[in-house]
């Protein structure tokens, strides 16, 4: 089914203190809602339909990966590698309404929020919440299980298990968005919360995934250091990470749901023991309105919220959702890196590359970014090539912080990676140009689970790809849409020390040129400056496996004739003197 994500009436009743007693904001936020639930431009980061608000961590299923998210009877979304997203095609309970739900929320509308699954006992445990009330805390967490998450699996099966934990207009705590986390001895936790006093903590039993007796934590409150109970800061969606010695509470604070006027952002706090107190790098308590912040508003990315964590191979798979400004504020969903610094506090970053000059190699053909010619002039074609480190194959990544990337080449004047005219449309060719900071200049780069990386333009999201799936060397980068082709993806390696090449155009003596260049046949010549013409001079010819394939010397001549019988492709020609070795692509038609 095509993803109609909505964020509920019921969403804004029960989170109206966000709104005061202005109806007008809340009514232009409703109008704001039904717009987002209409809009499926062409994603600009991830690809395919990444609607989602309050996603959960992701959770793996075969060779297909899942997220569930907030919306009518539980919305699920996969992914066959990470960047690709699509629709499941039905949701979780799919018209059921469990039975129980009617006593804790009599109001309920069917939407829910804030789902989160983990895999164990053989089968996969979901939780939800949902609400009834405006501004008020009448809500329930539940639970149902499956033994699969594809719908197509016939053994697919969404049992519900009933209530976890509730909460009335007479609890401290408001019992929505749950998060799961194993302590170090192997035991349950459930942490939830949102407003009101803030962030609790309870037990569960490892088998049925229910409440397990009457244990309860605060772990990050609106409590000022004044020991005044202040919403105007309050806590919500909690998530517990446990790395080392130290379990990490990540929360929201700020205001959700007003798409790109959402004020949310994301805090940390860690403590030794799962039940707290959650201290921030200030030595701050959680429960005293402490929280180091570590993402927020950036650029386009406005209220990032809702941490989760997908580990595997060696990579930290951070999900939230966040408002784009670009488009109307509709929410969407990041998969984001999370690490740890030198003191073990955790970061979490849209970067999945560090600065720093790379070799760029494509999955399919193996060919790497190439600045064809070698020379860096303006203009140039972007193209594959045979790796033969080359300057003109390294490439400076540059972040900016959200994801996104200035390329510039590491040969020349080191321009920039861009998009001939700017173009978004598929077919639309790389070239070298001086950096502006177009959209057309600038690439998302995202992690695919096979640790390759898909490199997306600014402008319209299409991705870099070897058009036709192409093996052959001197073909121009394009763009085209998604298909999750492995001539889509490329891997990111540390460029090496280069083999540096002459320009054709060196300044200084003694030097040399080649005409014509590109070659016709395989006959062209080589001719020297006088310094070298003094000596012998050595000409050979290597294809860009490093196989030569020409070898000659010649005597006291200023030209020399080359006459090979060369195939089309790209060549290394090296002329060797006492004066010194010098080399120069040469292509031939």
């Amino acid at each position: 089914m095509k993803n109609t994500l909505t964020l509920p009436a019921a969403r804004l009743q029960a989170r109206r203190h966000l709104f005061g007693a202005d109806p007008g904001r809340a009514l232009r936020y409703v109008a704001l809602v039904l717009l987002l639930i209409g809009l499926s431009p062409r994603a600009q980061a991830l690809q395919g339909n990444d609607n989602c608000h309050d996603p959960s961590s992701i959770i793996k299923d075969g060779n297909k990966y899942w997220v569930f998210t907030t919306g009518r009877d539980i919305y699920a979304m996969y992914s066959y590698d990470l960047v690709k997203w699509e629709s499941g095609p039905r949701t979780v309970f799919n018209g059921f309404r469990p039975a129980w739900i009617a006593a804790k929320a009599p109001n309920f509308q069917g939407d829910y929020w804030a789902p989160e699954c983990i895999f164990r006992n053989g089968k996969y445990y979901l939780y939800y919440s949902l609400t009834d009330a405006f501004g008020k805390n009448i809500s329930a967490i539940g639970l149902a299980t499956n033994v699969t998450l594809d719908p197509n699996n016939p053994g697919y099966n969404w049992v519900d298990q009933g209530e976890v934990i509730s909460s009335n207009a007479s609890s401290a705590y408001n019992a929505i968005d749950p998060a799961i986390i194993t302590d170090a001895s192997g035991g349950l936790w459930m942490s939830f919360g949102s407003f009101f006093k803030g962030i609790g903590l309870i037990r569960l039993d490892g088998t049925t995934g229910k409440r397990s007796g009457t244990s309860f934590s605060w772990l990050a409150g609106n409590v000022a250091a004044d020991g005044v109970t202040r919403n105007t800061s309050g806590s919500e969606a909690p998530f517990i990470v446990r790395n080392g010695n130290y379990y990490y509470l990540f929360v929201n604070k700020g205001a959700c749901c007003n798409g790109a006027s959402s004020t949310y952002y994301i805090q940390v706090g860690r403590s030794t023991s799962i039940t707290g107190p959650y201290l921030d790098k200030n030595g701050v308590d959680m429960n005293r309105n402490g929280g180091t912040t570590l993402l927020a508003t950036k650029g386009n990315y406005v209220g990032p919220g809702h941490v989760g964590l997908f580990q595997e191979n060696g990579a930290n798979y951070f999900t939230h959702h966040y408002y784009d400004a670009s488009q109307n504020g509709r929410a969407r969903l990041s998969v984001g890196n999370m690490g740890w610094d030198a003191a073990a506090w955790p970061f979490l970053t849209r970067d999945w590359v560090a600065a720093g000059r790379y070799t760029l190699s494509n999955r399919s053909s193996g060919k790497v970014w190439d600045a064809w010619g070698c020379t860096g002039a303006s203009g140039q074609a972007i193209a594959q090539g045979t790796a033969s480190g080359l300057t003109c194959q390294q490439w400076n990544l540059t972040p900016d912080g959200n994801g996104e990337y200035k390329i510039t080449s590491a040969v020349g004047a080191g321009l920039s990676a861009d998009v001939v005219n700017n173009s978004p449309a598929n077919g639309a060719k790389l070239q070298l140009y001086a950096y502006s900071g177009i959209a057309g200049q600038r690439f998302k780069i995202e992690r695919t689970n096979a640790g390759s990386y898909v490199l997306s333009s600014v402008n319209g999201g299409r991705v870099v790809e070897v058009p036709a799936c192409s093996g052959t060397a001197g073909v121009q980068l394009a763009l085209y849409d998604y298909l999750a082709n492995t001539c889509q993806q490329w891997n990111v390696a540390p460029a090496t020390a280069a083999r540096a090449l002459a320009s054709r155009t060196v300044a200084a003596a003694p030097q040399f040129s080649v005409y014509p260049n590109p070659v016709l046949r395989g006959r062209f010549t080589v001719a020297v400056s006088e310094p070298l013409a003094a000596g012998p001079v050595t000409v050979t010819l290597a294809d860009l496996s490093g196989r030569q394939v020409y070898a000659r010397t010649y005597t006291a001549r200023a030209a020399m004739l080359v006459e090979a019988e060369l195939k089309a492709g790209v060549y290394l020609l090296t002329v060797s003197s006492l004066q010194g070795v010098y080399t120069q692509k040469l292509l031939v038609q």
